[in-house]
Parts: C-alpha cells; sequence; structure tokens
C-alpha cells in the first residue's frame, strides 16, 4: 500500500563528483579569489580534507571543473547537432545544461593564464567537430574555413559571457543565471543572435564587394610575405 508520500530525489553522485559540481556554483557565484577549498567543502557538505583529497589542490579542482564544463557542452552541442534540421528547438532550450556553467566560465575567462588557454583551445576544437557534424546532417551551412569559423562563433559567445552586465542591462537577460530557460528570458538574446546567424547583416548586392576585397587583401598579403 502506498503511503501516499511524495518519493524522494535521491543524489546518486559520487563525493568528488558532489564536490566538483559545488566548486562550479562556488566559482560562478563568489568568483575565483574567493573560492576556497573549505567554501567548496561546505558547499558539498564534506570536509576541506576530503576535497584535497580527491583532486590533489584547488588547482587540481579547477582542471576538473574545467574538464567538465567542456565535456557537458561538448555532448550538448553533438547531440543537438546530430539531430539534423528535426531537432526540437524549445524541448533543445529546456534540456540545454544551464546550472552554473555560464557563471563558471563568466567567472574565470578574466584570469589570463595558460589554464584558460586551454580551455578556449578545447571549445574551439569542440567546436568545429559539432559544428562539421551539423553540416553532414543538414543542420549547417559548409565552410571555407571550418576551424576559423569555429573559433569565431565560440568566441564571440565567451565574449558575451565575459560582458555579462552589459548583456543584461542592454537585452535584460542574464547569461549565467541558471534558470535562464525556466525564466524564458533566453529569448531576448536567442532571437536576435538567431536572425544574426541566419538572416546575416550584409545583404546580398553588397556581399560579393566584401568577398572580393577580403580575397585581394588576403593575395596582396600572401605576395608580401613570400621572400623577394
Amino acid at each position: 500500500m502506498s503511503s501516499g508520500a511524495a518519493p524522494t530525489s535521491v543524489d546518486d553522485r559520487t563525493a568528488k563528483a558532489r564536490i566538483r559540481d559545488a566548486a562550479i556554483e562556488c566559482f560562478a557565484e563568489h568568483g575565483l579569489a574567493a573560492t576556497t577549498a573549505r567554501k567548496v567543502a561546505a558547499a558539498a557538505d564534506v570536509s576541506p580534507g576530503l576535497v584535497i583529497h580527491h583532486f590533489g589542490s584547488m588547482d587540481g579542482l579547477r582542471s576538473a571543473c574545467d574538464e567538465h564544463v567542456v565535456a557537458t557542452i561538448r555532448d550538448y552541442k553533438t547531440g543537438a547537432m546530430a539531430e539534423g534540421p528535426g531537432l526540437d528547438i524549445l524541448a533543445a532550450f529546456r534540456d540545454a545544461p544551464t546550472e552554473s556553467l555560464m557563471g563558471y566560465l563568466a567567472a574565470v575567462l578574466h584570469d589570463d593564464s595558460p589554464r584558460v588557454a586551454k580551455l578556449v583551445d578545447d571549445l574551439v576544437a569542440d567546436a568545429e567537430a559539432y559544428l562539421q557534424l551539423g553540416v553532414e546532417t543538414g543542420m549547417v551551412r559548409p565552410s571555407s574555413n571550418p576551424r576559423a569559423r569555429a573559433a569565431i562563433v565560440v568566441l564571440w559567445s565567451l565574449g558575451a559571457l565575459a560582458l555579462h552586465h552589459h548583456v543584461q542591462r542592454i537585452l535584460g537577460v542574464d547569461l549565467t543565471d541558471p534558470d535562464i530557460v525556466a525564466n524564458q528570458s533566453i529569448s531576448a538574446y536567442a532571437a536576435p543572435a538567431y536572425e544574426v546567424l541566419t538572416e546575416g547583416i550584409i545583404s546580398q548586392e553588397f556581399a560579393p564587394q566584401v568577398s572580393e576585397a577580403f580575397r585581394i587583401h588576403s593575395s596582396a598579403t600572401k605576395d608580401s610575405k613570400e621572400p623577394t
């Protein structure tokens, strides 16, 4: 017989995963300098010693956070591209791994270090791969320079995160809000971004002149670098 009580949610993550996820939330909320092993331990409901036991140091913990954020974004984007043009956009929005991932990226991007350079490089490499998958499934147009295009897409997105306070001020959207999809504010950012990605900015009449100008400039630059 049922007791009528609602089923309780069981957190089946390992202690290591709980510490990592708590660290991502702490970095997103408090920033790099203010996040300590003690603060992460309190958020994960473990001892500070267990944080060091699993990750060796706060640097080791940050590396684990970087890897998790990159992998989560990669898996989500790859899954979406694999669906092709039949992708359910609203379902994709609902399934987006918001949590504190965007807040984490916004917090760490200002750290001009080799660690962040690797993070960005990994995001670009993954973007090149899932955009190519999108080309193959008919969701994305081919590119004459896939890696450069992937880099531009990632850097534009990361730039918006780095300037998220201004995004919120101008568009009224907090890109670091873990509940951004539930709050239904994402469309204020996503809709104009979609317009840029699909419709473009440069008119069809002007586009050939732009392409020719870049071709001439590229050719002249190449010629100037050749030995005489």
